[in-house]
């Protein structure tokens, strides 16, 4: 593992960095890491696991300073997100669901807005980001949600399905059509949904493979009133607003798989330098010794490339959608792909709980799903070769 050893050393984060990572590691350890299977066997929410991430002040890492945060670079934020996805899963997309969330509130929301919502999330406030409909999954232009203005207020007609702490989350980003424009792109506008809001109702909670202490919820907004002063933006700039938020997010999607991609390269190293038949251990055989060294190559390639999409972002890159489709795709590609031969290489074993490489193979294959599917991907990144 030396080789990821020296990865990390050159990083070179700063000492304030490094202690930063160094509590969250000790947090994962202490409090993430033993709950972990318990709350995977149960669905239960974890909800010990994120009073302990607000104890550290986690959601204060991408709020401003003026707003109660306490921002950090991008590259230790997703490293931050790696490190908790690597102990489970299901604390780590919930805490990063806050950040996909609430950062384009945070990049283009008003002055006003960020005074009143922002505050509540650095104190821990749950985040989520509410996109997909029954008919309106890749195709976002397919949703219909509507936002009906109607004086002070915006009437919210509708409903969404697979969202990520939908029924549990404090603000969500809420995506719908504006009544008075009849254009299927141009009528997607955005605004900040408030949790207690009459006429929001859960319809149920999803049964999942995998992240199952994560809440995937289906909702519906029954005639909903929402102040026009959650509105972002103006009626109509939801689409680019939504495609830019899915930029950021994918990066932080992306250091998510990775969590569950190295903790599955890990387990694995371990069980096949202990485990032995025919008198070898199993990591002595070549054939075994191959498929180490392509695994271990395309993790260090797609770590080193996240870093690089981090960069884009630090320097103010705004043409980075491409970069971010990339990392995305080949993480969340390599989680299932390390997971699946983890439990290969533990055998029988691999498929019962008893080792966590079973849960660590349910928790990749959505990896591949959400925040567009990689066929979907694939296209974003073919098709940008194609000569106009």
């Amino acid at each position: 593992m030396k080789i990821f050893e020296r990865l990390q050393r050159q990083r070179r984060w700063t000492e304030e960095e490094q202690l930063v990572l160094d509590q969250f590691r000790r947090l994962c350890a202490e409090t993430i890491d033993p709950n972990a299977e318990r709350y995977d066997r149960s669905g239960e929410f974890p909800w010990e696991n994120i009073k302990a991430l607000n104890a550290l002040g986690a959601n204060m890492m991408f709020v401003p300073e003026a707003y109660g945060g306490a921002p950090v670079p991008f590259r230790l934020y997703l490293e931050v997100v790696k490190t908790i996805s690597a102990s489970c899963a299901s604390t780590g997309i919930i805490y990063a669901t806050t950040f996909h969330g609430m950062k384009p509130l945070i990049d283009m929301g008003n002055d006003e807005q960020r005074a009143r919502f922002l505050p509540r999330i650095a104190e821990g406030a749950l985040g989520a980001l509410a996109i997909t409909e029954p008919n309106a999954g890749s195709d976002a232009t397919g949703m219909r949600t509507t936002f009906t203005p109607d004086g002070d207020d915006i009437i919210v007609q509708g409903g969404k399905t697979f969202i990520t702490s939908g029924d549990v989350a404090d603000l969500m980003l809420l995506f719908g059509k504006w009544s008075e424009i009849d254009d299927p792109k141009k009528s997607i506008s955005v605004l900040v949904f408030e949790k207690g809001t009459p006429g929001f109702e859960v319809i149920r909670l999803e049964q999942k493979m995998g992240h199952r202490a994560s809440s995937t919820a289906s909702i519906a907004f029954n005639g909903c009133r929402v102040p026009r002063t959650n509105l972002i933006g103006n009626p109509g700039d939801g689409l680019r607003i939504l495609l830019a938020s899915l930029n950021r997010s994918r990066p932080s999607v992306a250091a998510h798989a990775l969590g569950i991609a190295g903790a599955a390269f890990g387990d694995m190293v371990a069980y096949m330098n202990d485990r032995v038949q025919s008198g070898r251990r199993i990591a002595e055989f070549q054939g075994n010794q191959f498929m180490l060294a392509d695994l271990a190559t395309d993790l260090a390639m797609a770590e080193s490339w996240l870093d690089y999409v981090a960069s884009l972002i630090e320097a103010g890159e705004r043409d980075f959608g491409l970069e971010a489709s990339m990392a995305k795709m080949r993480a969340s590609d390599l989680a299932m792909r390390i997971s699946t031969e983890a439990v290969q290489m533990h055998g029988g074993y691999g498929y019962c709980s008893d080792y966590r490489v079973e849960r660590l193979m349910r928790d990749a294959k959505i990896t591949q799903i959400w925040e567009g599917t990689n066929q979907i991907h694939r296209q974003l990144i073919g098709r940008s070769f194609v000569k106009k």
